[in-house]
Protein backbone atom coordinates (compact mmCIF):
# COMPACT_ATOMS: atom_id res chain seq x y z
CA UNK A 1 0.00 0.00 0.00
CA UNK A 2 2.88 2.41 0.78
CA UNK A 3 4.31 1.76 -2.70
CA UNK A 4 0.96 2.58 -4.26
CA UNK A 5 0.69 5.82 -2.30
CA UNK A 6 4.22 6.79 -3.31
CA UNK A 7 3.54 6.03 -6.99
CA UNK A 8 0.34 8.06 -7.00
CA UNK A 9 1.97 10.99 -5.19
CA UNK A 10 4.92 11.03 -7.57
CA UNK A 11 2.64 10.86 -10.62
CA UNK A 12 0.49 13.72 -9.36
CA UNK A 13 3.50 15.86 -8.55
CA UNK A 14 4.94 15.31 -12.02
CA UNK A 15 1.58 16.02 -13.65
CA UNK A 16 1.23 19.23 -11.64
CA UNK A 17 4.67 20.43 -12.72
CA UNK A 18 3.89 19.71 -16.38
CA UNK A 19 0.24 20.65 -16.63
CA UNK A 20 -0.56 23.62 -14.38
CA UNK A 21 -1.14 26.76 -16.46
CA UNK A 22 -0.90 30.29 -15.15
CA UNK A 23 -3.78 31.67 -13.09
CA UNK A 24 -6.82 32.94 -14.95
CA UNK A 25 -6.97 36.68 -15.61
CA UNK A 26 -9.53 39.19 -16.85
CA UNK A 27 -9.90 38.57 -20.57
CA UNK A 28 -12.31 39.45 -23.35
CA UNK A 29 -12.82 37.12 -26.31
CA UNK A 30 -13.56 38.72 -29.65
CA UNK A 31 -15.68 36.10 -31.41
CA UNK A 32 -16.18 36.49 -35.16
CA UNK A 33 -19.20 34.21 -34.99
CA UNK A 34 -20.91 32.87 -31.89
CA UNK A 35 -23.07 29.80 -31.26
CA UNK A 36 -23.99 30.30 -27.62
CA UNK A 37 -25.58 26.89 -26.92
CA UNK A 38 -28.84 28.48 -25.83
CA UNK A 39 -29.74 28.07 -29.48
CA UNK A 40 -27.72 26.84 -32.44
CA UNK A 41 -28.17 30.11 -34.33
CA UNK A 42 -24.95 31.72 -35.50
CA UNK A 43 -24.56 35.26 -34.22
CA UNK A 44 -22.27 37.96 -35.57
CA UNK A 45 -19.22 39.58 -33.94
CA UNK A 46 -19.46 39.35 -30.16
CA UNK A 47 -17.32 40.22 -27.15
CA UNK A 48 -17.32 37.81 -24.19
CA UNK A 49 -15.81 39.27 -21.01
CA UNK A 50 -14.43 36.79 -18.48
CA UNK A 51 -13.33 37.45 -14.92
CA UNK A 52 -11.67 34.52 -13.18
CA UNK A 53 -13.55 31.38 -14.20
CA UNK A 54 -16.90 33.02 -15.08
CA UNK A 55 -18.44 34.95 -17.94
CA UNK A 56 -19.35 38.43 -16.69
CA UNK A 57 -20.58 40.24 -19.82
CA UNK A 58 -21.59 39.55 -23.43
CA UNK A 59 -21.82 42.42 -25.93
CA UNK A 60 -22.38 42.77 -29.66
CA UNK A 61 -19.38 43.91 -31.67
CA UNK A 62 -15.78 44.08 -30.56
CA UNK A 63 -15.15 45.99 -27.33
CA UNK A 64 -12.06 46.11 -25.12
CA UNK A 65 -12.90 46.88 -21.48
CA UNK A 66 -10.15 48.62 -19.57
CA UNK A 67 -7.87 46.16 -17.81
CA UNK A 68 -9.02 43.17 -19.89
CA UNK A 69 -6.66 41.26 -22.19
CA UNK A 70 -8.06 40.63 -25.66
CA UNK A 71 -8.11 37.10 -27.10
CA UNK A 72 -8.62 37.58 -30.83
CA UNK A 73 -10.93 34.95 -32.29
CA UNK A 74 -12.45 37.40 -34.72
CA UNK A 75 -12.00 34.99 -37.64
CA UNK A 76 -13.36 31.98 -35.77
CA UNK A 77 -16.65 30.46 -34.67
CA UNK A 78 -16.86 30.36 -30.88
CA UNK A 79 -18.95 27.76 -29.03
CA UNK A 80 -19.44 26.44 -25.47
CA UNK A 81 -17.06 23.73 -24.30
CA UNK A 82 -18.23 20.34 -25.51
CA UNK A 83 -19.63 17.56 -23.31
CA UNK A 84 -19.34 13.81 -23.93
CA UNK A 85 -21.86 11.92 -21.79
CA UNK A 86 -20.54 8.40 -22.38
CA UNK A 87 -16.83 7.66 -22.15
CA UNK A 88 -14.50 5.07 -20.64
CA UNK A 89 -11.33 7.03 -20.00
CA UNK A 90 -9.21 4.06 -18.96
CA UNK A 91 -10.12 2.03 -22.03
CA UNK A 92 -7.86 1.74 -25.10
CA UNK A 93 -9.35 2.01 -28.57
CA UNK A 94 -10.95 -1.34 -29.52
CA UNK A 95 -8.59 -3.27 -31.76
CA UNK A 96 -5.48 -1.38 -30.62
CA UNK A 97 -4.69 -3.31 -27.44
CA UNK A 98 -5.56 -6.92 -26.70
CA UNK A 99 -8.69 -6.78 -24.55
CA UNK A 100 -8.04 -9.97 -22.63
CA UNK A 101 -4.33 -9.31 -22.23
CA UNK A 102 -5.00 -5.86 -20.81
CA UNK A 103 -7.54 -7.23 -18.35
CA UNK A 104 -5.02 -9.69 -16.92
CA UNK A 105 -1.92 -7.48 -16.91
CA UNK A 106 -3.18 -4.02 -15.92
CA UNK A 107 -4.18 -2.85 -12.45
CA UNK A 108 -6.06 0.24 -11.29
CA UNK A 109 -2.92 2.39 -11.31
CA UNK A 110 -2.15 1.39 -14.90
CA UNK A 111 -5.69 2.28 -15.95
CA UNK A 112 -5.47 5.50 -13.97
CA UNK A 113 -2.43 6.66 -15.96
CA UNK A 114 -4.18 5.78 -19.22
CA UNK A 115 -7.29 7.64 -18.07
CA UNK A 116 -5.23 10.74 -17.26
CA UNK A 117 -3.65 10.73 -20.74
CA UNK A 118 -7.02 10.24 -22.43
CA UNK A 119 -8.66 12.94 -20.30
CA UNK A 120 -6.02 15.49 -21.29
CA UNK A 121 -6.45 14.50 -24.97
CA UNK A 122 -10.22 15.00 -24.68
CA UNK A 123 -9.75 18.46 -23.18
CA UNK A 124 -7.54 19.44 -26.12
CA UNK A 125 -10.23 18.14 -28.50
CA UNK A 126 -12.62 20.67 -26.93
CA UNK A 127 -14.42 18.49 -24.38
CA UNK A 128 -14.45 20.47 -21.15
CA UNK A 129 -16.95 18.17 -19.37
CA UNK A 130 -17.20 14.38 -19.51
CA UNK A 131 -19.30 11.61 -17.96
CA UNK A 132 -17.30 8.41 -17.43
CA UNK A 133 -19.77 5.53 -17.17
CA UNK A 134 -17.90 2.44 -16.13
CA UNK A 135 -14.52 2.94 -14.53
CA UNK A 136 -13.34 2.10 -11.06
CA UNK A 137 -11.78 3.89 -8.12
CA UNK A 138 -9.09 5.26 -10.44
CA UNK A 139 -11.64 7.49 -12.20
CA UNK A 140 -12.80 8.94 -8.87
CA UNK A 141 -9.16 9.73 -8.06
CA UNK A 142 -8.69 11.29 -11.50
CA UNK A 143 -11.71 13.52 -10.95
CA UNK A 144 -10.29 14.68 -7.63
CA UNK A 145 -6.86 15.35 -9.17
CA UNK A 146 -8.36 17.44 -11.99
CA UNK A 147 -10.56 19.38 -9.58
CA UNK A 148 -7.52 20.08 -7.39
CA UNK A 149 -5.56 21.41 -10.37
CA UNK A 150 -2.98 18.63 -10.25
CA UNK A 151 -3.46 17.79 -13.93
CA UNK A 152 -5.29 19.04 -16.99
CA UNK A 153 -8.57 17.42 -17.92
CA UNK A 154 -12.31 17.92 -18.32
CA UNK A 155 -14.77 18.28 -15.47
CA UNK A 156 -15.74 14.69 -14.63
CA UNK A 157 -18.96 12.98 -13.68
CA UNK A 158 -18.10 9.42 -12.70
CA UNK A 159 -19.89 6.11 -12.29
CA UNK A 160 -18.05 3.07 -11.04
CA UNK A 161 -18.56 -0.51 -12.23
CA UNK A 162 -21.83 -0.84 -14.17
CA UNK A 163 -24.53 -2.65 -12.21
CA UNK A 164 -25.93 -5.77 -13.84
CA UNK A 165 -26.64 -9.47 -13.29
CA UNK A 166 -24.49 -12.56 -13.18
CA UNK A 167 -23.65 -13.54 -16.80
CA UNK A 168 -24.80 -10.13 -18.01
CA UNK A 169 -22.99 -7.49 -20.04
CA UNK A 170 -20.99 -6.30 -17.02
CA UNK A 171 -19.93 -9.74 -15.72
CA UNK A 172 -16.32 -10.11 -16.83
CA UNK A 173 -16.15 -13.70 -15.53
CA UNK A 174 -18.31 -15.07 -18.34
CA UNK A 175 -16.33 -17.36 -20.62
CA UNK A 176 -13.26 -17.49 -18.37
CA UNK A 177 -11.74 -20.45 -16.60
CA UNK A 178 -13.38 -20.48 -13.16
CA UNK A 179 -9.92 -20.50 -11.59
CA UNK A 180 -9.45 -16.87 -12.62
CA UNK A 181 -10.83 -14.30 -10.22
CA UNK A 182 -10.51 -10.68 -9.21
CA UNK A 183 -12.47 -9.15 -6.32
CA UNK A 184 -13.26 -6.09 -8.43
CA UNK A 185 -15.11 -8.22 -11.01
CA UNK A 186 -18.04 -8.60 -8.60
CA UNK A 187 -18.31 -4.93 -7.61
CA UNK A 188 -21.18 -4.40 -10.02
CA UNK A 189 -23.02 -7.73 -9.80
CA UNK A 190 -26.72 -7.35 -8.95
CA UNK A 191 -29.00 -10.40 -8.69
CA UNK A 192 -31.87 -9.03 -6.61
CA UNK A 193 -33.50 -5.71 -5.72
CA UNK A 194 -31.79 -5.82 -2.34
CA UNK A 195 -28.39 -6.19 -4.01
CA UNK A 196 -29.24 -3.34 -6.38
CA UNK A 197 -29.95 -1.06 -3.42
CA UNK A 198 -26.75 -2.12 -1.65
CA UNK A 199 -24.53 -1.65 -4.72
CA UNK A 200 -25.87 1.84 -5.40
CA UNK A 201 -25.17 2.83 -1.80
CA UNK A 202 -21.67 1.30 -1.97
CA UNK A 203 -20.88 3.20 -5.15
CA UNK A 204 -22.11 6.43 -3.63
CA UNK A 205 -19.84 5.81 -0.62
CA UNK A 206 -16.86 5.20 -2.92
CA UNK A 207 -17.34 8.53 -4.68
CA UNK A 208 -19.58 7.83 -7.68
CA UNK A 209 -21.67 10.75 -8.91
CA UNK A 210 -23.65 8.72 -11.49
CA UNK A 211 -25.00 5.17 -11.56
CA UNK A 212 -24.69 3.01 -14.69
CA UNK A 213 -27.02 0.04 -15.18
CA UNK A 214 -26.83 -2.89 -17.60
CA UNK A 215 -30.47 -3.91 -18.17
CA UNK A 216 -29.62 -5.81 -21.36
CA UNK A 217 -26.84 -7.76 -23.00
CA UNK A 218 -24.33 -5.97 -25.20
CA UNK A 219 -21.76 -6.28 -27.95
CA UNK A 220 -18.33 -6.01 -26.34
CA UNK A 221 -18.79 -8.82 -23.82
CA UNK A 222 -18.59 -12.61 -23.98
CA UNK A 223 -21.58 -14.89 -23.72
CA UNK A 224 -24.52 -12.50 -23.35
CA UNK A 225 -27.11 -11.70 -26.03
CA UNK A 226 -27.68 -8.00 -26.88
CA UNK A 227 -31.32 -8.75 -27.78
CA UNK A 228 -32.17 -9.99 -24.26
CA UNK A 229 -33.25 -8.05 -21.17
CA UNK A 230 -31.06 -9.42 -18.39
CA UNK A 231 -31.98 -7.36 -15.30
CA UNK A 232 -35.44 -7.81 -13.82
CA UNK A 233 -37.88 -4.91 -13.72
CA UNK A 234 -37.68 -4.94 -9.91
CA UNK A 235 -33.86 -4.76 -9.91
CA UNK A 236 -33.86 -1.82 -12.30
CA UNK A 237 -36.57 0.03 -10.39
CA UNK A 238 -34.85 -0.37 -7.01
CA UNK A 239 -31.50 0.80 -8.38
CA UNK A 240 -33.11 3.90 -9.87
CA UNK A 241 -35.12 4.67 -6.73
CA UNK A 242 -32.05 4.38 -4.51
CA UNK A 243 -29.81 6.42 -6.83
CA UNK A 244 -32.33 9.24 -7.19
CA UNK A 245 -32.79 9.25 -3.43
CA UNK A 246 -29.05 9.91 -3.13
CA UNK A 247 -29.15 12.68 -5.73
CA UNK A 248 -27.48 10.65 -8.49
CA UNK A 249 -28.68 10.32 -12.05
CA UNK A 250 -28.91 6.94 -13.76
CA UNK A 251 -27.67 5.90 -17.19
CA UNK A 252 -28.93 2.58 -18.58
CA UNK A 253 -27.11 0.55 -21.23
CA UNK A 254 -30.07 -0.95 -23.12
CA UNK A 255 -30.41 -2.37 -26.63
CA UNK A 256 -33.78 -4.18 -27.08
CA UNK A 257 -37.23 -2.57 -26.67
CA UNK A 258 -38.19 -4.58 -23.57
CA UNK A 259 -35.11 -3.48 -21.61
CA UNK A 260 -35.49 0.11 -22.77
CA UNK A 261 -39.15 0.20 -21.76
CA UNK A 262 -38.41 -1.21 -18.32
CA UNK A 263 -35.62 1.29 -17.74
CA UNK A 264 -37.67 4.26 -18.96
CA UNK A 265 -40.71 3.30 -16.87
CA UNK A 266 -38.40 2.93 -13.86
CA UNK A 267 -37.26 6.52 -14.36
CA UNK A 268 -33.70 6.31 -15.71
CA UNK A 269 -32.35 9.61 -16.94
CA UNK A 270 -30.78 8.31 -20.14
CA UNK A 271 -30.73 5.29 -22.40
CA UNK A 272 -27.24 4.51 -23.67
CA UNK A 273 -27.10 3.10 -27.21
CA UNK A 274 -30.79 2.16 -27.57
CA UNK A 275 -29.74 0.38 -30.73
CA UNK A 276 -32.74 -1.90 -31.31
CA UNK A 277 -35.48 0.49 -30.17
CA UNK A 278 -38.82 0.56 -31.98
CA UNK A 279 -41.38 3.32 -32.60
CA UNK A 280 -43.31 2.55 -29.41
CA UNK A 281 -40.12 2.79 -27.38
CA UNK A 282 -39.23 6.16 -28.87
CA UNK A 283 -42.73 7.46 -28.17
CA UNK A 284 -42.37 6.37 -24.54
CA UNK A 285 -38.96 8.05 -24.26
CA UNK A 286 -40.37 11.27 -25.73
CA UNK A 287 -43.33 11.14 -23.34
CA UNK A 288 -41.14 10.58 -20.27
CA UNK A 289 -38.41 13.03 -21.33
CA UNK A 290 -35.73 10.33 -21.28
CA UNK A 291 -32.52 11.18 -23.09
CA UNK A 292 -30.97 8.96 -25.75
CA UNK A 293 -27.15 8.83 -25.86
CA UNK A 294 -26.71 7.05 -29.22
CA UNK A 295 -22.91 6.41 -29.26
CA UNK A 296 -22.67 5.81 -33.00
CA UNK A 297 -18.89 6.26 -32.80
CA UNK A 298 -18.18 3.04 -30.95
CA UNK A 299 -19.95 0.95 -33.57
CA UNK A 300 -17.77 2.41 -36.32
CA UNK A 301 -14.62 1.79 -34.28
CA UNK A 302 -15.71 -1.69 -33.21
CA UNK A 303 -16.65 -2.66 -36.75
CA UNK A 304 -13.17 -1.76 -37.98
CA UNK A 305 -11.62 -3.76 -35.13
CA UNK A 306 -13.90 -6.76 -35.81
CA UNK A 307 -12.79 -6.80 -39.45
CA UNK A 308 -9.08 -6.09 -39.01
CA UNK A 309 -8.21 -7.44 -35.54
CA UNK A 310 -10.92 -9.78 -34.19
CA UNK A 311 -8.24 -11.58 -32.16
CA UNK A 312 -7.78 -8.45 -30.03
CA UNK A 313 -11.44 -8.37 -28.93
CA UNK A 314 -13.09 -10.48 -26.26
CA UNK A 315 -14.09 -13.96 -27.50
CA UNK A 316 -17.34 -13.90 -29.47
CA UNK A 317 -17.63 -10.12 -29.65
CA UNK A 318 -16.43 -9.68 -33.24
CA UNK A 319 -19.26 -11.90 -34.43
CA UNK A 320 -21.82 -9.90 -32.44
CA UNK A 321 -20.49 -6.62 -33.83
CA UNK A 322 -20.58 -7.76 -37.45
CA UNK A 323 -24.13 -9.06 -37.02
CA UNK A 324 -25.47 -5.86 -35.46
CA UNK A 325 -23.35 -2.97 -36.76
CA UNK A 326 -25.91 -1.46 -39.13
CA UNK A 327 -28.82 -1.39 -36.67
CA UNK A 328 -27.82 1.69 -34.60
CA UNK A 329 -27.53 3.90 -37.70
CA UNK A 330 -30.73 2.43 -39.13
CA UNK A 331 -32.70 3.19 -35.97
CA UNK A 332 -31.21 6.61 -35.12
CA UNK A 333 -33.24 8.56 -37.74
CA UNK A 334 -36.45 7.21 -36.17
CA UNK A 335 -35.40 8.65 -32.81
CA UNK A 336 -34.71 12.00 -34.45
CA UNK A 337 -38.09 12.06 -36.16
CA UNK A 338 -39.83 11.01 -32.94
CA UNK A 339 -38.41 14.06 -31.15
CA UNK A 340 -36.48 12.09 -28.53
CA UNK A 341 -34.06 14.25 -26.57
CA UNK A 342 -30.52 13.45 -27.68
CA UNK A 343 -27.32 13.95 -25.69
CA UNK A 344 -23.85 13.47 -27.11
CA UNK A 345 -21.80 10.37 -26.29
CA UNK A 346 -19.15 8.27 -27.98
CA UNK A 347 -18.47 5.22 -25.74
CA UNK A 348 -14.73 5.76 -26.34
CA UNK A 349 -11.75 6.33 -24.09
CA UNK A 350 -8.85 6.77 -26.45
CA UNK A 351 -9.45 8.26 -29.90
CA UNK A 352 -11.31 11.06 -31.70
CA UNK A 353 -14.28 11.98 -29.55
CA UNK A 354 -15.54 14.51 -32.11
CA UNK A 355 -16.25 11.78 -34.67
CA UNK A 356 -19.81 11.47 -33.33
CA UNK A 357 -20.76 14.84 -34.89
CA UNK A 358 -20.58 13.79 -38.56
CA UNK A 359 -22.03 10.37 -37.76
CA UNK A 360 -25.14 11.95 -36.23
CA UNK A 361 -25.51 14.49 -39.03
CA UNK A 362 -24.98 11.88 -41.74
CA UNK A 363 -27.74 9.82 -40.11
CA UNK A 364 -30.48 12.41 -39.83
CA UNK A 365 -29.70 15.02 -37.15
CA UNK A 366 -29.24 18.65 -38.17
CA UNK A 367 -25.84 20.22 -37.56
CA UNK A 368 -27.38 22.68 -35.11
CA UNK A 369 -29.06 19.93 -33.12
CA UNK A 370 -25.83 17.92 -33.10
CA UNK A 371 -24.07 20.91 -31.52
CA UNK A 372 -26.86 21.33 -28.96
CA UNK A 373 -26.62 17.61 -28.12
CA UNK A 374 -23.02 18.23 -26.98
CA UNK A 375 -23.73 21.51 -25.19
CA UNK A 376 -27.17 22.49 -23.88
CA UNK A 377 -28.70 18.99 -23.90
CA UNK A 378 -25.67 17.26 -22.43
CA UNK A 379 -25.46 19.84 -19.63
CA UNK A 380 -29.13 19.25 -18.86
CA UNK A 381 -28.59 15.50 -18.72
CA UNK A 382 -25.67 15.97 -16.32
CA UNK A 383 -27.87 18.23 -14.20
CA UNK A 384 -25.50 21.21 -14.39
CA UNK A 385 -27.03 23.50 -17.00
CA UNK A 386 -26.62 26.49 -14.67
CA UNK A 387 -22.83 26.21 -14.99
CA UNK A 388 -21.93 24.53 -18.29
CA UNK A 389 -23.29 23.92 -21.78
CA UNK A 390 -23.88 27.52 -22.88
CA UNK A 391 -22.17 30.87 -23.18
CA UNK A 392 -24.19 33.11 -20.89
CA UNK A 393 -23.44 35.62 -18.15
CA UNK A 394 -22.73 33.77 -14.91
CA UNK A 395 -21.79 30.50 -16.58
CA UNK A 396 -18.34 28.96 -16.30
CA UNK A 397 -15.99 30.18 -19.03
CA UNK A 398 -15.77 26.87 -20.88
CA UNK A 399 -15.27 28.06 -24.46
CA UNK A 400 -13.88 26.59 -27.68
CA UNK A 401 -13.37 27.85 -31.22
CA UNK A 402 -13.15 26.40 -34.72
CA UNK A 403 -12.03 28.09 -37.92
CA UNK A 404 -15.25 28.00 -39.94
CA UNK A 405 -18.98 27.46 -39.53
CA UNK A 406 -19.93 24.05 -38.09
CA UNK A 407 -23.47 24.65 -39.34
CA UNK A 408 -22.10 24.69 -42.89
CA UNK A 409 -19.71 21.77 -42.29
CA UNK A 410 -20.02 19.83 -39.04
CA UNK A 411 -16.67 18.12 -39.65
CA UNK A 412 -14.88 21.27 -38.54
CA UNK A 413 -15.77 20.18 -34.99
CA UNK A 414 -12.98 17.62 -35.38
CA UNK A 415 -10.48 20.48 -35.71
CA UNK A 416 -10.92 22.56 -32.56
CA UNK A 417 -8.31 25.33 -32.52
CA UNK A 418 -8.94 27.01 -29.16
CA UNK A 419 -9.91 25.57 -25.78
CA UNK A 420 -10.65 27.45 -22.56
CA UNK A 421 -11.88 25.75 -19.41
CA UNK A 422 -12.83 27.87 -16.42
CA UNK A 423 -11.14 30.95 -17.85
CA UNK A 424 -7.81 29.17 -18.45
CA UNK A 425 -6.54 28.66 -22.00
CA UNK A 426 -5.43 25.09 -22.70
CA UNK A 427 -5.13 25.33 -26.49
CA UNK A 428 -4.55 28.29 -28.79
CA UNK A 429 -3.95 28.48 -32.55
CA UNK A 430 -4.24 24.70 -32.62
CA UNK A 431 -1.40 24.17 -30.14
CA UNK A 432 -1.56 23.09 -26.47
CA UNK A 433 -0.59 25.82 -24.01
CA UNK A 434 -0.56 23.77 -20.80
CA UNK A 435 3.06 22.71 -21.28
CA UNK A 436 4.48 26.12 -22.13
CA UNK A 437 2.98 27.87 -19.12
CA UNK A 438 0.36 30.17 -20.66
Amino acid sequence: MDKIRFACSAAMAAAAWLATPAAARDVVIHAGRLIDGVTAREQGPTSISIRGDRIVKIESGFVAPEGFTVIDLSRSTVLPGLIDCHVHLGMPLPGVANAMGSAFTQNDIDRGFSAAVNARAMLLQGFTSVRDVGGGDETVSLRKAIDAGLMAGPRLWVSLEPLGPTAGHGDFRTGLDRAFSNPAWTNGIVDSPDEARLRVREHYRRGATVIKLMPSGGIGSAGDDPTHQTMTDAEIAEAVRTAHGLGMKVAAHAYPPAAIRSAVVSGVDSIEHGSFADDATYRLMKERGTYLVPTLSVFDVYYKAAIEHPEKLRPGTAEKELANDLLPKKQFPYAVRAGVKIAYGTDLGQGDHAMEFPLMVDNGLSAGDAILSATKNAADLLGDGENIGSIQVGRLADIIAVDTSPIADIRVMQKVRFVMKGGIVYKRDGRPTVLDGE
